[in-house]
């Protein structure tokens, strides 16, 4: 069977799409398109969620899942699901992805920031829409040091860089040291090209998730708190204030 063409990868932006249905699961309330702009999750970043319609029926997208080279999309359809073959049309709750789309830049404006002031490797991550953390190999972390990376954030951000995808050969993407942070030789080594998302001049990194095409986008971020988890471990949470109004 044909891999789901994952639209997101090329087009973060994109909204909407027309689809088939390619694969049905009735216990799970599940459908598997030939082609979505639905992230299925991963990397930190939830799911997306949205709605579903095809001839006689539309449904609510709970929940989207990766399985092997399909993307399958859980709907809520007291009525029924759509049969294998049918055409539907999906669209995203786009205020939530977007929101997602900016947090999840933000947080890779912060592993740029402390990569760039420190040297050290990311090792966890987690967001929700508007809010996320990092934590970082880090011997210490203080209120004064949350401020200083605060305000090391919100310069990069302004700075409007670009937010680039490309897709690079697996032999390159494991010598080049800009994606060391990643621990890029994890990834297994069927995934061949891997997914590189550049902020121009800052962080690049191998990444599957959706991302805004300018860090100006992000708008403005607040450190929240930060934390100790164990020795060399420490967290960073951020939360982002409204979208810049031209947005």
């Amino acid at each position: 069977m044909e891999p789901t063409d994952r639209l997101y990868a090329t087009d973060a932006y994109l909204r909407a799409f027309e689809g088939r249905v390619v694969d049905l699961d009735e216990d799970a309330g599940a459908v598997a398109l030939d082609r979505s702009v639905f992230y299925p999750g991963g990397g930190g970043q939830p799911p997306d969620e949205g709605t579903l319609a095809w001839h006689g029926g539309r449904a609510a997208v709970r929940e989207v899942r990766a399985k092997g080279p399909l993307v399958w999309h859980v709907l809520e359809a007291p009525d029924g699901l759509p049969e294998p073959g049918a055409e539907v049309a999906g669209e995203l709750d786009w205020q939530r992805r977007f929101a997602l789309m900016r947090t999840h830049t933000a947080l890779h404006v912060l592993c740029g920031v402390i990569w760039a002031d420190f040297g050290v490797a990311v090792t966890g991550g987690n967001m929700a829409p508007g809010s996320g953390r990092l934590d970082f190999e880090l011997d210490a972390m203080s209120t004064e040091l949350g401020a200083r990376v605060e305000r090391r954030i919100n310069e990069e951000i302004a700075r409007a860089r670009d937010v680039l995808v490309a897709f690079v050969g697996r032999e390159d993407a494991d010598a080049d040291p800009a994606l060391i942070r990643t621990k890029a030789n994890l990834i297994p080594a069927s995934i061949d090209p891997l997914r590189v998302i550049d902020i121009v001049g800052l962080d690049k990194q191998a990444d599957g998730g959706t991302h805004v095409a300018s860090t100006a986008e992000v708008g403005r971020v607040r450190v929240t708190k930060t934390e100790s988890k164990g020795k060399a471990n420490k967290r960073v949470r951020l939360e982002l204030d409204e979208p810049p109004a031209e947005s």
